[in-house]
């Protein structure tokens, strides 16, 4: 994989391109970063990237230069927006567009009482027609794929005929690839990391869309932590999407391209996981270059060694001396050392 610099203007898809979601990596705000996606996509070529959620305010309003910048190497690469405007949906759309992303999905699904707040994320479920005006309204203003992320349900309104109706509107509004998340969320009482854990796996739910809408393409998402799990999904849908794992346990991915894409052949073989904390050196030089700082990236690839001896020990180092001031290159081959010894 060859280096080049962020860009706001990569390659552009458009509607006619092949969109592959056999396995994507879900948009987790703080963590999905342009330092996080680079990271895993040395471990899968083919792997479905997002960004955290970005507000349509942020781009309208704010450096939307600043928020829309991503690593050419990161494609395919969507955008994940958050908002409930058409207008200001279809605006921010157009940016990201013009920016060289490769697909626009819309949040239904966040349960954080600051989506709440702004009226978007899983409380959309709840307004399938506004959802659908701003598919629309995306549809209208973009060449690229416009998609969904939701759950199967919200508080009370969790009925199979409730999601099924929020799919066939939207379906018709111009939106053809749906990604649920397979728990419904409880919009109080419970934190954004209780609505992961806490509701109930109804994979059956999405199992009976697919069923239901052949045409449409279905991607599973929650609880999925093996690539077997990802195989066994994948036998009734469309895609997969997994989350936390990839943060927790990045080395997982290396198996995707072989398992999941019969990429025999992918020059992303990592055989142990020093073999990838090496591979990203060449990046964190890169970066530290223009400035960003050690742990800013090195906080994404903590997970890396995990299960392997002396993980601790070096999780340990990169939490105690990427964040100093005087931190550089030569602090993280020093880490690295640790698995030399």
């Amino acid at each position: 994989m060859t280096s080049s610099n962020c860009n706001s203007g990569g390659k552009q898809a458009s509607n006619s391109d092949a969109v592959d979601h056999t396995f994507c990596i879900a948009p987790m705000m703080d963590w999905s970063d342009r330092h996080c996606r680079f990271f895993w996509r040395l471990m899968s070529k083919h792997a479905r990237l997002y960004t955290e959620m970005i507000t349509t305010g942020a781009l309208l309003y704010g450096d939307s230069d600043r928020f829309l910048r991503f690593n050419d190497e990161e494609h395919p690469i969507a955008v994940q927006l958050g908002g409930s405007k058409p207008n200001d949906l279809a605006k921010s759309a157009l940016l990201c567009e013009q920016a060289g992303y490769d697909e626009i999905n819309l949040n239904v699904g966040c349960p954080s009482e600051r989506v709440q707040n702004g009226a978007f994320g899983a409380c959309l479920m709840n307004e399938p027609e506004l959802v659908a005006d701003c598919i629309q309204a995306m549809v209208e203003s973009v060449k690229i794929p416009v998609t969904i992320k939701c759950r199967i349900g919200v508080d009370d309104n969790d009925s199979y005929e409730s999601l099924s109706a929020f799919v066939e509107k939207n379906s018709k509004a111009g939106c053809n690839i749906f990604i649920v998340h397979a728990r419904k969320a409880w919009l109080s009482g419970l934190s954004p990391k209780q609505n992961r854990e806490i509701p109930p796996l109804n994979y059956p739910m999405v199992f009976k869309l697919k069923q239901d809408f052949p045409k449409l393409s279905i991607i599973l998402n929650g609880g999925l932590k093996t690539i077997a799990a990802c195989q066994q999904s994948l036998e009734q849908l469309d895609g997969v999407m997994i989350g936390r794992e990839a943060y927790q346990n990045p080395f997982m991915l290396t198996g995707v391209d072989q398992f999941l894409f019969d990429n025999t052949h992918s020059n992303n073989d990592f055989r142990q996981p020093l073999e990838v904390a090496k591979a990203f050196q060449n990046y964190i030089e890169r970066e530290l270059s223009q400035g960003v700082k050690l742990n800013h990236i090195t906080r994404h690839i903590l997970g890396l060694f995990n299960g392997q001896p002396n993980a601790k020990a070096w999780r340990r180092f990169l939490s105690e001396n990427a964040h100093k001031q005087e931190a550089d290159i030569d602090t993280y081959k020093e880490s690295l050392r640790i698995f030399q010894s």
